[in-house]
């Protein structure tokens, strides 16, 4: 299914009790962010916020839930995408015997064919209104965070293409806004438009980009795909939307954009420029990522429809509108993966907690010895995968999207001594847990069945039923650093334990794991993580989302060996903050997202305008004991 335009689905979305339209005048500094905060946790609405102090409407948190996800591409259910692909793949990579089995082919190859874009004549509707002075701040861009550097294009469609092969590249990066024809772009050294831009920069010409806005949803996913290099992204979107994307020629810049958005935003990159100096920025790890040095983009043109919407997401502490971007992701991109490299992957999870490259929970058909390690090492060396900092393998009859069962089977199957697979790479320029940038530790976890070849011995698979609250009083009286622990998740089947400390001097977290395991309560547990004193670690799922950002597991976990073939080993993670006093940590470390007390209490009192129901208290006030000192850079 197509959509017409932007506007079509957001009739679409109305129709399906899917939207709110805010007729009250809200500030995009800072308000916006802080009403769609409180709404993505609810998976709520989208929300249509109608008066921004500009001629233009904003449309937020639109792909936010898996309903409105599945309707931007057009389906019921997002395995239907997984299923048509493995078909296609199935068709295209079988064998033809016979002249009848090719002309079978035929129809299929003319439906590829309809998928692939198509340049057509003329201007386009997104070329309607051409603004005489082309001016970025007449558009109601948010600034999101409280630190963020300025306001920033969250959602922009950006066109780039090798000035040697002429193949086009659509990707997505923000951009922030530093005057009415100047922002920056802000790609990251493993993005194919930062290697477009370097081969301009070798050629010494200026790099022709042009940035959409709007139109059809699929859009706004394709340039967010993590397709390989020379796959068109428009070839992606016509499949999803069974259509095939019309383009038209930019005005001012011999670049290609599609008919029906609703802005697009004409432009260059000056390679002979100084980069300039962009962010700091609310990201969607829940943190900032901290100011550097980009490119800058200068404006030439700017074009719109006459009844345009700006659209825009804002990215923070999960659950936000971009998980549901990211499950699409999941679901689309494991039947390639299952077909053209890793046979044996059954399904694969991205928790929401791990913010995508954090986390990756894969089920396989185990059918020989080390499997899993194969497969942990192919998946690390698969596109955007190789960012992936912990991944799960399992196998068998468990069901990977619930998260209790997976628990169990990693609890049940794994001895730290030998199933826990530590290695290094690449890492997401995001990832500040690392002791150097964009290169950290890597966590393998082998929760399958063992098959004999690959165990010690035969440890005891006996699980600690609980802690009782003797023993973990005697533990914090021992230890008073030791804030808080929490131990319930030893009756289900878990064996691990969460404890919150304050540090306070070095190697402290490697001094205190190995006689924790030898009390009562701890010996038998398998995993204890470790996170900062003012965590809540009774929120299970804000514990594990600030455990994945802040550690390096290779460099932040603490092994103990069993003393025979017949006992499990035990495994500490470090996920507190690292510092340079305590920890030799040289990086800043950011501070998490968090709303000023000032526009909660703003939007507190003009809830009952908006049409959203009761009041929904924010997000931020139980993080507010959590951030540190310091702006965007703890102190």
């Amino acid at each position: 299914m197509s959509f017409q335009n932007l506007k079509d689905f957001i009739n679409t979305l109305e129709k399906n009790g899917e939207l709110v339209r805010i007729k009250e005048y809200v500030n995009p500094e800072l308000e916006i962010t802080e009403i769609t905060d409180r709404i993505s946790k609810q998976y709520g609405p989208a929300l249509l916020f109608e008066n921004t102090g500009t001629e233009f409407p904003i449309l937020i948190n639109s792909m936010g839930n898996y309903h409105r996800m599945c309707l931007a591409l057009g389906v019921e259910n997002m395995d239907t995408i997984t299923h048509e692909i493995e078909g296609l793949f199935k068709l295209l990579t079988g064998p033809k015997n016979n002249i009848l089995d090719k002309l079978k082919m035929l129809p299929q190859l003319g439906q590829i064919s309809s998928w692939m874009p198509k340049i057509i004549a003329g201007r386009g509707d997104c070329q309607q209104v051409v603004m005489k002075d082309p001016d970025i701040t007449k558009l109601p861009v948010l600034t999101c965070w409280p630190e963020d550097g300025g306001p920033f294009i969250t959602l922009p469609v950006i066109h780039t293409k090798d000035p040697e092969t002429g193949i086009r590249n659509v990707g997505m990066y923000r951009m922030q806004v530093f005057g009415p024809k100047l922002t920056g772009m802000h790609w990251h050294k493993h993005k194919v438009s930062a290697r477009h831009f370097n081969v301009y920069k070798e050629r010494g010409e200026r790099m022709p980009v042009a940035v959409a806005l709007g139109g059809d949803p699929v859009y706004t996913y394709a340039a967010t795909a993590p397709l390989p290099d020379g796959i068109d992204e428009y070839m992606l979107a016509g499949f999803l939307r069974k259509k095939k994307v019309e383009l038209v020629q930019c005005l001012t810049q011999d670049v290609q954009v599609p008919a029906d958005a609703d802005f697009i935003i004409e432009g260059y990159i000056d390679p002979t420029d100084d980069l300039i100096w962009e962010g700091p920025f609310g990201d969607h790890t829940g943190y900032y990522s901290l100011a550097d040095y980009y490119p800058r983009f200068h404006i030439t043109a700017i074009t719109h429809r006459k009844d345009a919407i700006y659209p825009t997401t804002i990215v923070g502490i999960p659950p936000q509108e971009d998980a549901w971007i990211g499950k699409a992701t999941e679901r689309i991109f494991l039947a390639p993966i299952k077909m053209t490299m890793v046979p044996e992957i059954i399904d694969m999870v991205l928790p929401m907690e791990g913010v995508f490259h954090n986390l990756a929970i894969v089920k396989i058909k185990k059918d020989y010895p080390g499997q899993a390690l194969k497969v942990m090492n192919s998946l690390w060396g698969a596109g955007q995968m190789m960012f992936t900092k912990m991944m799960i393998l399992v196998d068998g009859n468990v069901d990977i999207h619930n998260n209790l069962e997976v628990a169990k089977y990693i609890s049940a199957h794994v001895d730290p001594e030998t199933d826990f697979v530590f290695s290094q790479g690449p890492s997401d320029v995001l990832d500040h847990s690392c002791s150097k940038a964009s290169f950290g530790g890597k966590l393998g976890i082998d929760a399958t069945e063992k098959l004999p070849e690959e165990r010690k011995g035969d440890p005891a698979k006996e699980i600690p039923s609980q802690m009782t609250v003797e023993e973990i009083y005697h533990i914090q009286a021992e230890f008073p650093e030791i804030k808080d622990i929490n131990a319930t998740l030893l009756p289900m089947g878990i064996s691990l334990v969460l404890i919150s400390i304050e540090k306070n001097r070095k190697n402290h977290i490697r001094e205190i794991a190995p006689p924790l395991f030898t009390l009562p309560g701890l010996n038998k547990v398998k995993v204890i993580l470790f996170l900062e004193h003012t965590v809540n670690i009774k929120e299970i799922g804000d514990a594990v989302w600030r455990f994945s950002n802040n550690v390096d597991p290779r460099r932040d976990h603490i092994l103990i060996r069993s003393e025979n073939d017949n006992e499990n080993g035990h495994i500490a993670l470090d996920g507190t903050r690292k510092t340079f006093d305590l920890d030799g940590f040289s990086r800043d470390w950011p501070n998490i997202l968090v709303s000023l007390p000032e526009t909660i209490r703003k939007i507190d009192e003009i809830w009952p305008t908006l049409g959203l129901g009761p009041l929904i208290p924010s997000p931020s006030l139980k993080y507010q004991e959590q951030i540190y000192e310091g702006g965007a850079v703890a102190k």
